[in-house]
């Protein structure tokens, strides 16, 4: 019998179990995949918004990572809200001693309903941690703040690319049109669409699905773009069952 993947998940606790690392988990079990937690933030939040969000020491947020990748084989790690750049910092050292597992790296800037769970400095600090990541998953208006200059969305995708990660895929669901299109742009390959009908369905958390998807196939062995394609098709089916 194979045993069942292990992907270490980094990211805020949500009380209203919407997102963060309740979606993860859920997204997770979904594709037969144990997950292991660092967690970054407890916030407090209904489906209405978030009230209250506390970063974690960042030194406790390492010693959580490091303590899951001495407990478990872990074949890929999904990092979502990490709130501070000393979180940042912390992060990108325990990556740097493990640079041969997967990192998915959901860069959430704001809550659905709005709030900040990025500080102002630490946007500028996450670029730092790029170079350890097999994907950055950015929506449109998170590829602007990182890129924080004017450009065409190739162009800014690959502002990413050429601060270190391996590859970003934008995420297309802010942008208009009867189709949401994700694209994947990876260096020395053509951009990759990823088409899906457009749905009225709103839900929170999808960032979270899609990303923890991505990281739950990669820890199955699938190649990017075909854990993308089917990542998207999961997130679609769940906000076409809502």
């Amino acid at each position: 019998m194979t045993a069942m993947p292990h992907v270490l998940v980094v990211a805020g606790s949500d009380s209203s179990g919407g997102a963060g690392i309740v979606r993860d988990i859920e997204t997770l079990a979904a594709f037969g995949v144990k997950a292991s937690v660092a967690i970054t933030a407890i916030t407090v939040q209904t489906h209405h918004g978030v009230e209250h969000a506390d970063p974690v020491a960042p030194e406790r947020v390492a010693q959580q990572m490091r303590a899951a990748l001495s407990a478990n084989p872990i074949a890929a790690i999904k990092i979502g809200m990490l709130a501070t750049s000393a979180t940042i910092c912390a992060v990108a050292r325990v990556l740097a001693d493990h640079p041969g597992i997967a990192v998915v790296l959901d860069p959430v800037l704001v809550s659905t309903s709005g709030r900040a769970l990025l500080d102002p400095d630490a946007t500028e600090a996450l670029p730092g941690l790029f170079s350890a990541c097999t994907l950055v998953t950015p929506n449109l208006p998170e590829l602007s703040v990182l890129v924080a200059m004017p450009g065409n969305t190739s162009d800014q995708a690959r502002y990413l690319l050429a601060a270190g990660a391996e590859a970003v895929l934008v995420k297309g669901g802010h942008a208009d049109g009867r189709q949401a299109i994700d694209i994947l742009f990876r260096a020395g390959h053509e951009e990759q669409p990823f088409a899906s009908p457009r749905l009225a369905a709103a839900i929170r958390g999808t960032g979270c699905m899609l990303a923890s998807a991505i990281s739950a196939r990669l820890a199955h062995g699938d190649a990017l773009p075909a854990a993308i394609a089917i990542a998207k098709a999961f997130v679609h089916r769940k906000l076409r069952e809502t």
